[in-house]
């Protein structure tokens, strides 16, 4: 295990991660810090735990909203895929109503 210190709000904290993680949890606490930032400016005053909860409050607002687009975008991509699928079988009826075509000319002719 790895030992790493965050810096969140003008504090340190720290604390143990998977050797080699430590890059990431301080990618983690700064997105962390600059919620915490943000809501310190907004109400200031506020105690460290309630500092925290805002800037968690903020992050899970920011993960609902990209949850959000995500599956927009997913339910898009699956009415585009709908949609190619829909073209290639109507493609496929053109074919053979053009071959039943074909063969009904034919035998057309032939009588």
């Amino acid at each position: 295990m790895a030992e790493t210190t965050l810096h969140i709000a003008g504090r340190h904290y720290d604390l143990r991660c998977r050797d080699g993680e430590e890059a990431h949890m301080a990618q983690l606490a700064a997105m962390i810090d600059d919620k915490a930032r943000a809501a310190q400016q907004g109400m200031a005053g506020m105690t460290e735990v309630r500092n925290l909860l805002f800037a968690a409050l903020f992050l899970a607002d920011e993960v609902t909203d990209l949850r959000r687009e995500l599956a927009g975008r997913q339910e898009k991509l699956a009415l585009e895929t709908q949609d190619d699928d829909a073209a290639q079988a109507v493609e496929a009826l053109a074919a053979r109503i053009e071959k039943l075509r074909a063969g009904l000319a034919a035998r057309a002719t032939d009588a």
